[in-house]
């Protein structure tokens, strides 16, 4: 049998191919290189276990035609004679002609189920058609070698919106200001602070900090607005103890 095995970009580098899991994606490269000469495999579930790749990696090459099951367990990659070609005195005719004789070419040298043998069973599932994890065929979820992924479950998927109104009116209400929700600058100031992980308490905490110190200081009332508290001393406002005998000016680096 030959010992080296080739790939065909016209197969491994289309999005179809691409767009399936890094694991599936090495399930399949795997496959191949333990596939005889003519690319019938014998022992795909165990190459499946030795890579820790998953039923539905498996389910997934074949839904998406990489692969054919036969219901002796054997697998046969249908692209073989497109990424293949063995030189006569190297090849060896394969031992699964039961399977092989359920097979047909077509011109691109594509195997597919021969018209009157299409009723092959799924080894993998009974089931007549292949049933995919929800997750596996979303696109989002493509490998568990992603830096980052987030579980549709998760609490960054229920976040509730900004409170703009309630922190703006909590300014206005305690302090004796105007300012509006609405308004483009204030709303991109609550947004970054609101990104940094801080909540409506905590802007309602930095409010009310400030404002004892500052809302009877004639000289510091005016920094009772949004620029200043939502700004990028936020943090510093929101860990400050009881007001002592500090200077207020220096609240702000002024």
């Amino acid at each position: 049998m030959a010992q080296r095995r080739m790939f065909s970009k016209k197969i491994t580098d289309t999005d179809h191919f691409l767009d399936m899991p890094l694991s599936a994606q090495a399930l399949y490269f795997h496959l191949n290189m333990g596939a005889d000469d003519e690319g019938f495999i014998d022992r795909a579930k165990t190459i499946q276990r030795t890579i820790r790749a998953s039923d539905d990696d498996m389910k997934i090459l074949i839904s998406k035609g990489f692969i054919i099951p036969f219901e002796s367990g054997v697998v046969v990659i249908r692209h073989w004679r497109i990424h293949n070609y063995i030189q006569s005195d190297r090849f060896q005719t394969t031992i699964y002609q039961e399977e092989k004789s359920q097979l047909e070419y077509n011109q691109s040298k594509m195997a597919n189920l021969s018209t009157e043998r299409k009723c092959i069973q799924n080894v993998y599932n009974s089931e007549p058609q292949v049933r995919l994890g929800k997750d596996r065929l979303d696109k989002d979820r493509l490998d568990k070698d992603r830096l980052t992924t987030y579980s549709a479950d998760s609490d960054e998927s229920h976040e509730k919106p900004i409170p703009y109104q309630e922190i703006v009116e909590h300014l206005n209400n305690t302090c004796g200001k105007g300012y509006t929700h609405t308004g483009k600058s204030t709303r991109k100031l609550i947004r970054a602070r609101w990104n940094d992980g801080f909540r409506l308490d905590d802007f309602k905490k930095v409010i009310d900090t400030k404002s004892r110190d500052w809302l009877k200081n004639k000289d510091m009332n005016k920094y009772l607005r949004p620029e200043t508290l939502f700004g990028t001393k936020f943090e510093t406002y929101l860990n400050e103890g009881p007001r002592s005998n500090r200077n207020s000016n220096n609240d702000i680096g002024v």
